[in-house]
């Protein structure tokens, strides 16, 4: 029973379904037939990865047949000239990264949850991660996908070429999907050179100002060897500082603002020399007023971990309300001070963080516990205030079932309309992964 919970409850224990069976397919062939006497039968199934998703996307909601794929975690091939690697959809993230390490490569996606999310949970959620603003989207990274369809037919396009003009690119359909239009059993990711050497720095402001000027001055003057670019507010430091054992802050004291910089490269001299000078100038101009620059791995992860760790330490808070949006960099942390406003009394703390570079805020908003009046301030107003700005309601997490009613407030009704089209011609009796991304209509049983 302890197992069938797991499997029907998400990582926040937000959302709990009922499946009654949990499935563990180890070959694409087993897949097929578990989804071709699945759509014979009209029983409908949840793909899952490895269930680290935010928005109830990869749970059931009734009670959905669950298909894991965590037994499908085979490294085929690679290819050290290439980069290409071939690997089942269960493989573990972090795991993938390792292998790559041992070659001289790394994964071009790095997530927080990269210890036990897969790599097929990734591709169908379009995985961000916090390197997006290095290596982009897997749209992208992603050379070719097996996926089998609701009838059980497996669609190949793995291919060990980085270029195919040859009709319509069909695998970019399935990336972001969240699983509604077929389950991905195999991939082919382009992976990158791994850096020999690598830069870690945190910096102290006293506005959201300086951290937009940060980043304008990190593009002009690190350019190529910018790796990742972060920033939190002095709440998540805060609730680093309060909820978690031993959580400080490295720097001399507490600020408004802190930017994280990490450059990667293969001449430390030269990364090192651009960086320093990087520092010099945003010191001396008054942007930062104080910061710190790992010395080794140990002092790099530390300051990775104030950043990464913020998402489990505002679970110490009580109930936590979390929205990963798009917004324009400069004005994207009006919201987070509009929230304050517009809840107070009724938080323990509302803070943003996220990944600057490529504006997307993660918006937190926590209280002792669930507060339907709390809620009621929040939803619909923050997907309001996104669209205003001509935002995304879903920057990196996807819709799943908690944003499958707000999809319009992203798409126009024309797109929505399309999407609809495709999810009936992929998927015509409705089983897969069902009341996820879309709004029900006939096309989404």
């Amino acid at each position: 029973m302890q197992v069938l919970l797991t499997h029907n409850t998400d990582w926040l224990g937000k959302y709990r379904g009922s499946g009654p069976v949990v499935l563990k397919p180890k070959t694409t062939q087993e897949v097929s037939s578990i989804l071709k006497y699945c759509n014979d039968n009209s029983i409908a199934v949840v793909p899952q990865g490895g269930n680290t998703g935010l928005v109830g996307g990869g749970v059931p909601v009734r009670d959905e047949i669950v298909l894991s794929t965590s037994l499908m975690q085979t490294i085929e091939s690679f290819d050290p000239v290439s980069g290409i690697l071939t690997c089942q959809a269960g493989c573990i993230l972090e795991s993938l990264d390792g292998y790559l390490a041992d070659r001289g490569f790394c994964m071009p996606l790095d997530l927080g949850a990269k210890g036990s999310c897969q790599i097929g949970g990734n591709i169908a959620t379009n995985a961000g991660g916090i390197r997006f603003v290095r290596y982009g989207s897997l749209h992208g990274t992603v050379l070719g996908l097996e996926v089998v369809l609701p009838d059980g037919t497996v669609v190949d396009t793995i291919s060990p070429c980085r270029k195919d003009n040859t009709g319509y690119d069909i695998k970019q359909l399935f990336i972001g999907s969240e699983g509604t239009l077929g389950v991905v059993t195999r991939a082919s990711l382009l992976t990158s050179s791994r850096a020999s050497a690598v830069n870690v720095a945190l910096l102290g402001c006293e506005s959201y100002e300086s951290v937009v000027e940060l980043l304008a001055q990190a593009r002009g003057m690190l350019g190529e060897v910018v790796s990742a670019v972060e920033f939190l507010d002095d709440s998540c430091m805060d609730v680093i500082q309060t909820n978690l054992p031993g959580g400080t802050n490295p720097l001399s004291a507490n600020y408004p603002f802190y930017f994280l910089v990490e450059t990667s490269g293969s001449n430390n001299d030269h990364d090192t020399e651009k960086l320093n000078k990087y520092l010099e100038s945003v010191i001396e101009s008054g942007v930062c007023v104080d910061g710190t620059v790992a010395m080794d791995t140990t002092q790099q992860k530390a300051l990775w971990a104030i950043r990464e760790e913020i998402s489990g330490a505002l679970l110490g808070d009580g109930y936590v309300y979390k929205y990963d949006i798009s917004l324009p960099v400069s004005k994207m942390y009006d919201i987070v001070e509009d929230m304050r406003k517009r809840c107070e009394g009724l938080t323990v703390r509302v803070c943003g963080y996220g990944h600057i570079g490529d504006g997307n805020l993660h918006l937190n908003i926590t209280s002792k516990e669930y507060n339907p009046e709390l809620l009621a301030k929040i939803e619909p107003y923050v997907y309001e205030y996104t669209a205003g700005e001509n935002g995304s309601v879903s920057a990196e997490h996807g819709l799943g079932y908690m944003k499958s009613k707000c999809i319009h407030y992203s798409k126009s009704p024309a797109a929505v309309t399309l999407m609809h089209q495709i999810k009936s011609l992929f998927d015509p009796k409705g089983i897969l992964n069902p009341y996820k991304l879309l709004p029900p209509n006939s096309a989404n049983k």
